[in-house]
């Protein structure tokens, strides 16, 4: 589907079909941007898509569809390629942001454990994925068998799950917590938050910066969009 510079169509709606749920602007099917059909794997995911083509008037915003934006990517980059995608995704795991903890001050060290410490332990008993810790920024190897079944779990996700799963890594700077909002362990607010433990401690000490929070704010909004589309991926 080529962004259309205006709105063309009356009503946005879905149609079940053999393999899934197609989104019709009035009669005509959605496709993405490489002419694959727009079949989504649920109906709550097309109705979500619908939504946001109804939503529009007047000149089209696709930074106003992230629903859409993930649904094509899901089908025109994810899925030729789904192992490798999952693999890639699971390399966070190698680095996740929950290991690199504050040398100081003592009060962003006692946050940072209070708040990051239960889902390390979550990841050991539930994942079987315990996570070595480590104060700074250098890099601290994690156990290969760590590693293995991090990347077992993201291998399990298809190509519309991980195209969701993907912005909850990447947003997040997280492996863990993506996992823990994928499997229903915490909220897509709760785990924005606790991402954001060393932005916010900051602003408390020094103040928040305008732009800062501008940034913030869209990216949170990206998480949540997300998480929903997970949720409804099936």
């Amino acid at each position: 589907m080529s962004w259309a510079p205006k709105r063309f169509w009356k009503t946005a709606t879905v149609q079940a079909l053999p393999d899934g749920w197609a989104v019709l602007l009035d009669t005509r099917p959605v496709k993405t941007p490489a002419k694959t059909p727009l079949v989504l794997p649920t109906e709550g995911l097309a109705q979500l898509v619908a939504a946001e083509w109804d939503a529009q008037t007047g000149k089209i915003d696709p930074s106003a569809m992230p629903a859409t934006r993930m649904a094509n990517s899901a089908l025109d980059k994810v899925s030729p390629m789904v192992p490798a995608v999952a693999d890639h995704l699971a390399e966070y795991g190698g680095s996740d942001l929950l290991c690199y903890r504050a040398e100081k001050p003592a009060a962003l060290v006692r946050r940072h454990a209070e708040a990051w410490d239960p889902l390390l332990d979550w990841a050991a008993d539930h994942l079987g994925a315990r996570l070595t810790v480590t104060q700074g920024v250098i890099h601290v190897a994690q156990p290969p068998q760590t590693l293995e079944a991090l990347r077992a779990h993201v291998r399990t996700y298809g190509p519309f799950h991980l195209a969701a799963f993907h912005d909850l890594v990447a947003i997040s700077g997280s492996l863990i917590l993506a996992l823990a909002v994928a499997k229903s362990r915490l909220a897509a607010t709760e785990a924005w938050e606790l991402a954001r433990i060393d932005e916010a401690f900051q602003a408390e000490e020094w103040g928040e910066d305008e732009e800062a929070a501008e940034i913030a704010a869209l990216k949170r909004a990206d998480f949540l969009s997300a998480a929903r589309f997970f949720a409804l991926a099936g």
